[in-house]
This record gives structure tokens, C-alpha cells and sequence, in this order.
């Protein structure tokens, strides 16, 4: 601690200042002679008023500082306990008054200590008693001024910064995000817990070591780091994308703000590990599009440390500690929603109000209740159908007989019939349509298989559909199959997908409903049967459909159409129909929906051109193409829209039946054959899921001939209702 001498103050030795601090904090400039802290609170201990004393008083009020004076320790010590002096000046001139060693070890605070002219040995015995600084007594008022702003500007603020930086240092230990503190030297100083966690690295292993000794990513360019020390040499601020290596290895991408700090003795690097969505990686311990947050410290590492919905939680927290009442009142209520778990399911109302819509959705949005004890319904385990004899005659293209190919003459448009396909195939549609629009699309120049292959595959897929089911059979995949390629030739959806997609999502559409029993996920669930055992009564006829649609593909190279593709262009096409098919179930309707109007639709209408070419926003275009596609009948002219509404209230009638003879719980009790209004049915599936998800679906498109029957359609079912008809159609004139 270095002495300071002041010139005009020879009589009497250097005494010691100790100083402290109190938890004001940091005040604004106020002299117009210096920059300093306004208002510093001084107190001074004199026994008696002289002119040393009237020297610091003078010398308080031109630097602006708040002084008090006490006469006796005991009044120092009460006025101290009672403002917490940031500076205290003891008198020790007239030992007889009182202790100044023992009131400087009471008080714990700044302290100027004021002795008589004698020699001192050494200053340790005034350094151990609490004191840190010595003055000559010296009345001189400007002599007592400069003191003050020597010890305002030295052990003041440093004690000031000392306690913040304690408080800082509490801050960090508690952050969620991965901080790191290098000194100028590029040696680690500091790593806080949760650097640990995410990096996987223990203090002991890191502090003291420098930062060239750390493992670095690969990943990065070869001139990065030297790019980064050339800003921080130059004191400026550096922030971008870096690869971190953890300590098992693994790279992580960053996005690093890093801020050189000017301190007593040199520099430090500050450097924050920014927090990073990376679609869903985790937090301490998560996705979307990478919104990043700054952090603090000089090793570039950080992960996502919070999800998404946590960051959202947050900054709605940090708002509303400077809003007004009602704006927190409201805020309060926007988190009770977005704790919630079902974020973008609506709210029904009662089910009095709209029995129809809250049947609907508790049967094709749920898994089901609690089955009773005893209710086990099992499907009996049966293999995949091989293909029936009577199917394996040779058959391309060009074998198509001529009634069959005259059907299909138009299935490129959407007013195509299926009915008419069904009919004339005998209830196997989906083969011959899938050999024509697979065709159309060079499917099988894409894979690298042949005709045969393909025409094989088709005849197992369609023969492990249900002929029984009213609805649920390969007309309806047929169905699908022909929205998807319709879909896949609007010019937007063209612009956004490559050929594998396309590739994917015909393939898709095809075995999206293979195997499917003719009941509900909340009937199988209810019933506690095979397939929600094996699936955890989780999106369960989807992860079916798709396990076995791979499964029979892949066991008999008669009918593999993946067999001569490359491993990862299998994989990727193999990911992308488990995608698509897992995306039919209706319990995540409204996820895609809103993701795909709020990544898509919403910036297309503000012309950003390059929502269509990234892959997140490709995997959601794909996801509404085959959701649109699975659930088109009340998009599709009037006869073809009334015959699905008849198929798919005839096995909701059978399950409800099946339902009552097993004693499970009724899922949709509207959809009782002997009571249900099926215009109400189909009102409410239009009006819930139908109408928002085709506007998007529209806006990003063009389908106007589309949105045209669906207004028809909603008209005519709405006109049957308000005549108070529960059938299909009216009764004859």
C-alpha cells in the first residue's frame, strides 16, 4: 500500500487510512473539479472542534460529500451504526479522549488516523488495528480537500467495485449459462457451475491453465482465433458463431460475445457463452431457429442452456417488473397459459355447449382414458398378409386393362374419382393409382428398382389394408396418395422440396394407414390392446403404420424398392416417411398448424423468399402437405365429400358399438348410430380443424377450387342441420 506524501503538511507524522465501504453503491458526478461520487457520506471523530476539524468539514462540503461529526466514541459509534459512513476520519492527536484503535476495529470502515508528532517503528501495529492510510495533521483546507479526493478515487471506488464484484460473482454462480474468465495472458481465471456441467469439466481441471492447452474444435476456420485476439489486442468487442470441443469430444456450436475489460493492472477478456437454440438441444442440462442470447466470458464455449419457452417465461418476467398493474395483471395471466402443457390445442367450452366437437376431439386427439380394471381388449397378433394369389399376375403400366386406364384418365385433377377406381378394381385402388402416379413422378428412376419391384410392393401395402373397414381401407390411402401428388405439383410446394421429398412423401401417403384396425388411438388405448402396450399408449396406430410399412418393405427384396438406393440416402428418406406419418396424428393438429403459419405463411406475406428453401421449414411443408392430403373428403366435390362422411360415421358407429358390448368407455358418444346428426359431425370437424389449417395450407399453395368446395360443403351440411336432418342427404322430394 503505497504512502502518499502531501507537500504542504510537514508537522507531524503520516498517519493510516482505513477505508470500507457501505452498500449505497457507485453515485454520479457532482464536483466541477473532478469527476467523483457525489454524496459520499463522511464521518468525523474529533474530541474537540479545532481547525483541523473545521478543515475536513470545509473540505466535505466542497467535494459535496455528506459529513457528520461526533464528539464521542460512543456517538460515533451509534451515528455509524445508524448511516454506514462510507469514510471515517479519527482524531488520534489527543490520545487521552478515546481508544482510536479499538472505535477502528468496532467500526469496520474508512478511517483517517491523525497522530502527534513522534517516530513510528512501523506502521503494522495501525495496519492490524483496521487502518490502511496516514496523515500528517496538516489544517490546511486544500491540503484536507485533495485527501479526500486521493481517498475517493483510490480505496473508495475500490472497495465499491469490491463489493459489486462479490455480488457479481454471486450472480455468476447461480447464471444458467456457461461462463469462463481468462486473464490478458489467455490463462484461465474463473469457470462457473454451470460451464461445468455443459462442458463437462471440473474447476481444478481448467483454472490456472491457459487456453491453448483446452482441446479446440476442428470445426472452426483456421484463422478464427486469430481473428478474435486481433479485436481484443485493438479493445474492441468480438461476436459470432465458434465451436467449442467438450471434454468427451463433442463439438458444440456457439454463438460468443466476447468484451475485453480494462481493470487495476491490465486487461481481461470477457467472454459470454451465448445461449443457443439448436432446435431442441437441452437446456443445462433446447430448438427452433437459433435465437441466441449474450453471455459472458473469455472461453468461447456455451449450448443451449435454456429452452425456448423458458427464455419467453423470462423476458415476460423481466417485464413486468417495470410495467404498469393492469399490464403485469396481464402478463401474469399470458404465463398461466404458456406453463400449460397443451400450448397449441384451443379451448373448448363446455360439453353441453358443442358435444359434437368435444367428442371429436376427445376421440382423435387423446389417447384414451384409464381403462377399467378388467376391460382388456387385445387384437390378436397376426403376421403382415403376404400377397393374395390372385394378385400376382403380371402387371405394369401397360398391362392396365382398358376399362381400369380409362378411370384414371383424369387423376391429375382434383375432381378425380376414386369411387369410380375402387369399383372398377375390385376394392384395390391403390395399386394401379399408385403405379400411374408413381410413374408420373419417376419414382422408380429415382430409386434405381424396377417396375416390378414397385408393382409388388404396392400389391403387399394395399394387401395389408383392411377391406372390412368402411373407412380406414386402401381406397382411402388411394385418396391420400392422390391429394399428395396434386399438392406436389402446386408450383410454391415445388419450390420447396427436392426430389427425395417428393419421393418421401408419395411413398408415405401410401403406407400412412396400413394395417389400420378401424378404431381409434383411444380405443386401443382404452381397450389396453397389443399395439398401445408395445407403442406406451403413444401416437400408437402412427408409429404401427409406420414400423410395418418398413418392416414389409425390407424382409422380401421381391418387394424392397429401397434396395439399391445409397445407406444414407435411405436414411434420409426413411426419416423423412416416419416423419410425415407420425405427423397424421391428430393429437399434434394444432403444433403444425401454428408452426407452419408462423414459419411460413407469416413471413411469405412479408416477402422473405428464403423460408422455402431452409430444412426446418421443408420438414413443415411436408408435415401440412400429408396432413391436408389424410384429411381432404370436405375439400373434395360435393358426392365424393358426402361418401367419405358416410364411410368414416359408419366406423365411428362400430367402434361405438364395439364399445358399449366390451364395456370400455364411449370416446365419442355423438357418434351413436341410433341419435347422431352427421351434418353437426361434420360441421364441427370443419369448423375445429378443417377451416384454419386449408386457409394456411391455401395462402401457401393457391387452391382456390379447393376452398370453393369446402364452402360448398360447409353450406350444404350447414343447410341439412338447420332443417334438423341427422342423415347424409334429404329425403327424396
Amino acid at each position: 500500500m503505497a504512502d502518499n506524501k502531501i507537500s504542504d503538511a510537514p508537522k507531524y507524522e503520516l498517519s493510516l487510512i482505513n477505508q470500507g465501504l457501505s452498500d449505497r453503491g457507485l453515485r454520479s458526478q457532482s464536483s466541477p473539479h473532478c469527476s467523483h461520487l457525489s454524496f459520499l457520506q463522511v464521518l468525523l471523530v474529533f474530541a474537540k472542534e479545532d481547525s483541523q476539524s473545521n478543515g475536513f468539514c470545509w473540505a466535505c462540503e466542497k467535494a459535496n460529500f455528506r459529513c457528520s461529526m461526533a464528539r464521542t466514541p460512543e456517538s460515533a459509534l451509534e451515528c455509524f451504526s445508524e448511516k454506514h459512513h462510507d469514510l471515517v476520519i479519527i482524531d488520534h492527536r489527543h490520545s487521552r479522549h478515546f481508544d482510536a484503535e479499538a472505535l477502528s476495529i468496532c467500526m469496520l470502515t474508512c478511517v483517517l488516523f491523525l497522530r502527534p508528532d513522534r517516530e513510528e517503528a512501523s506502521v503494522m501495529p495501525l495496519i492490524n488495528a483496521g487502518f490502511n492510510r496516514r496523515y500528517v495533521e496538516n489544517a490546511n483546507m486544500m491540503a484536507c480537500y485533495n485527501e479526500l479526493l486521493q481517498l475517493e478515487h483510490g480505496e473508495v471506488r475500490a472497495q465499491f467495485k469490491l463489493r459489486a464484484g462479490n455480488a457479481i460473482f454471486t450472480a455468476l454462480e447461480q447464471s444458467q449459462e456457461a461462463i469462463e474468465i481468462t486473464s490478458e495472458d489467455q490463462v484461465i481465471q474463473y469457470v462457473n457451475p454451470a460451464y461445468e456441467s455443459i462442458m463437462g469439466y471440473q474447476k481444478g481441471e481448467l483454472i490456472g491453465k491457459e487456453i491453448i492447452e483446452v482441446p479446440k474444435s476442428e470445426k472452426n476456420k483456421p484463422d478464427l482465433l486469430e481473428t478474435i485476439n486481433s479485436c481484443i489486442r485493438k479493445g474492441k468487442e468480438w461476436q459470432g458463431i465458434y465451436y467449442a470441443k467438450k471434454k468427451n469430444g463433442d463439438s458444440i456450436q456457439q454463438n460468443v460475445k466476447i468484451t475485453p475489460v480494462i481493470g487495476q493492472g491490465g486487461k481481461h477478456k470477457d467472454r459470454r457463452k451465448g445461449s443457443l437454440d439448436v432446435r431442441s438441444t437441452t437446456s443445462r442440462g433446447s430448438d427452433g431457429s437459433s435465437q441466441r442470447r449474450h453471455s459472458s466470458m473469455a472461453r468461447i464455449h456455451s449450448m443451449t442452456i435454456e429452452a425456448p419457452i423458458t427464455k419467453v417465461i423470462n423476458i415476460i418476467n423481466a417485464a413486468q417488473e417495470s410495467s404498469p398493474m393492469p399490464v403485469a395483471e396481464a402478463l401474469d395471466r399470458v404465463l398461466e397459459i404458456l406453463r400449460t402443457t397443451e400450448l397449441y390445442s384451443p379451448q373448448l367450452g363446455t360439453k353441453d355447449e358443442d358435444p359434437h366437437t368435444n367428442d371429436l376431439v376427445g376421440g382423435l386427439m387423446t389417447d384414451g382414458l384409464r381403462r377399467l380394471s378388467g376391460n382388456e381388449y387385445i387384437f390378436s397378433t397376426k403376421q403382415p398378409h403376404h400377397i393374395p394369389s390372385h394378385l400376382i399376375t403380371p402387371l405394369s403400366l401397360n398391362d392396365i386393362p382398358p376399362r381400369i386406364a380409362q378411370t384414371m384418365e383424369n387423376e391429375d385433377s382434383w375432381d378425380f374419382d376414386v369411387f369410380n377406381l375402387e369399383a372398377a378394381t375390385m376394392k384395390r385402388p391403390l395399386t394401379y393409382l399408385g403405379l400411374k402416379i408413381f410413374s408420373r413422378f419417376g419414382v422408380c428412376e429415382f430409386l434405381n428398382c424396377p417396375e416390378a419391384t414397385l408393382r409388388s410392393w404396392l400389391q403387399v401395402i394395399e394387401a395389408n389394408y383392411h377391406s372390412s373397414n368402411s373407412y380406414h381401407n386402401s381406397s382411402h390411402a388411394a385418396d391420400v396418395l392422390h391429394a399428395t401428388a396434386y399438392f406436389l405439383c402446386k408450383e410454391r410446394v415445388k419450390q420447396s422440396l427436392d426430389p427425395i421429398d417428393e419421393v418421401a412423401a408419395l411413398i408415405a401417403a401410401t403406407v400412412h394407414d396400413v394395417d389400420h384396425p378401424g378404431r381409434t388411438n383411444s380405443f386401443l388405448c382404452n381397450a389396453g390392446s397389443e399395439l398401445a402396450i408395445l407403442y406406451n399408449d403413444t401416437a400408437v396406430l402412427e408409429s404401427h403404420h409406420a414400423a410395418l410399412a418398413f418392416q414389409i418393405t425390407t424382409r422380401d427384396d421381391k418387394c424392397n424398392i429401397f434396395k439399391n438406393i445409397e445407406r444414407n440416402e435411405y436414411r434420409t428418406l426413411r426419416q423423412a416417411i416416419i416423419d410425415m406419418v407420425l405427423a397424421t396424428e391428430m393429437t399434434k393438429h394444432f403444433e403444425h398448424v401454428n408452426k407452419f403459419v408462423n414459419s411460413i405463411n407469416k413471413p411469405l406475406a412479408e416477402s422473405v423468399k428464403s423460408v422455402l428453401t431452409s430444412p426446418e421449414n421443408r420438414i413443415l411443408v411436408k408435415r401440412m402437405l400429408i396432413k391436408c392430403a389424410d384429411i381432404s373428403n370436405p375439400c373434395r366435390p360435393q358426392e365424393l365429400c358426402i361418401e367419405w362422411a358416410g364411410r368414416i360415421s359408419e366406423e365411428y358407429f362400430a367402434q361405438t358399438d364395439e364399445e358399449k358390448r366390451q364395456g370400455l368407455p364411449v370416446v365419442m358418444p355423438v357418434f351413436d348410430r341410433n341419435t347422431c346428426s352427421i351434418p353437426k359431425s361434420q360441421i364441427s370437424f370443419i369448423d375445429y380443424f378443417i377451416t384454419d389449417m386449408f386457409d394456411a395450407w391455401d395462402a401457401f399453395a393457391d387452391l382456390p377450387n379447393l376452398m370453393q368446395h369446402l364452402d360448398n360443403n360447409f353450406k350444404y351440411w350447414k343447410g341439412l342441420d338447420e332443417r334438423k336432418l341427422h342423415s347424409l342427404r334429404p329425403p327424396p322430394e
